[in-house]
């Protein structure tokens, strides 16, 4: 019995501790993912993805996916920034809320996502193709013209909740291959346009910009003031606050034929005014 004890005593001091996963449950709200900058996290999605990001974290997040694992690693801190898990097979998508810090409690730990439904099956990432799925789609053929139908399909998409966003048949997201931010959509106004996300149906694609006010004054929108070549244009909201109030940022949905980098003004092609050359007259008058 002596030797037993002992026997059971060394498995306990020797045995590894086991660290658990984090276990984090998809519920169709965005799951709050906090890195520490210069360390790897893995998140365990059991399902093959792609992840969509905005441009702002080319150089701050590195982005790996494979095995049903994605890998995520700050080299730079930034703020709260929404990232899209899309599922290569049906298209679903997970929503997560990503920021980097200098110090962050359980940095190393993985987490792990289980889940309660069945994911959404609405959106995708940022500036990507969509890849086209086998399944047949239902007899959702909008009665709308089909600009108006992607218009009112791209605002719900951000504006109501993805369980409620009606399906459109034949519609899909579009890379929208628009620089960030578009400095020649507004030329004349004081507001930053950054590019988000795009739809095609049939030889229409919609794309919804992000405007923010950086000026202090209010901005009625007018579309007449858009630069470019565009089918249609709608307002989120009509107007814009000062910066930094909560009115200062809405969105607009961009229609076009065909690709929206093909009628936005090129920023190569932006006008500059010639600089004045200043010159001096010397008037020599002589006297008899």
């Amino acid at each position: 019995m002596k030797k037993l004890t002992l026997l059971f005593s060394a498995m306990f001091v020797f045995s590894p501790i086991a660290s658990a996963d984090i276990l984090m449950k998809w519920a169709r709200k965005p799951l709050p993912i906090d890195l520490q900058i210069g360390k790897e996290r893995i998140l365990f999605v059991d399902k093959n993805v792609r992840v969509g990001y905005p441009l702002e974290l080319d150089d701050k997040l590195r982005i790996q996916s494979t095995g049903g694992a994605v890998y995520l690693k700050a080299t730079a801190d930034f703020p709260k920034t929404r990232l899209h898990l899309v599922d290569v097979i049906t298209n679903e998508i997970i929503l997560l809320d990503v920021q980097a810090k200098a110090s962050v409690v359980n940095a190393d730990e993985p987490i792990r996502l289980v889940y309660e439904n069945k994911v959404e099956n609405q959106g995708g990432a940022y500036n990507q193709d969509a890849q086209p799925s086998d399944e047949p789609l239902p007899n959702t053929r909008p009665a709308l013209p089909a600009p108006a139908a992607l218009t009112r399909y791209a605002a719900q998409m951000f504006y109501a909740p993805l369980r409620t966003v009606e399906p459109l048949e034949g519609a899909h997201q579009v890379a929208h291959r628009l620089p960030t931010p578009i400095k020649t959509l507004l030329p004349a106004l004081p507001v930053r346009a950054t590019p988000l996300l795009s739809w095609q149906l049939d030889n229409y694609v919609v794309t919804a910009i992000r405007l923010q006010n950086q000026g202090q004054s209010r901005i009625d929108l007018d579309p007449r003031e858009l630069q470019g070549r565009f089918y249609a244009a709608t307002f989120q909201h009509h107007w814009l606050g000062g910066h930094g109030s909560p009115e200062d940022t809405t969105t607009l949905y961009l229609v076009t034929e065909g690709y929206p980098n093909q009628s936005i003004i090129p920023q190569s092609n932006a006008y500059k005014p010639k600089k004045l050359k200043k010159v001096t007259t010397t008037v020599t008058t002589t006297t008899k």
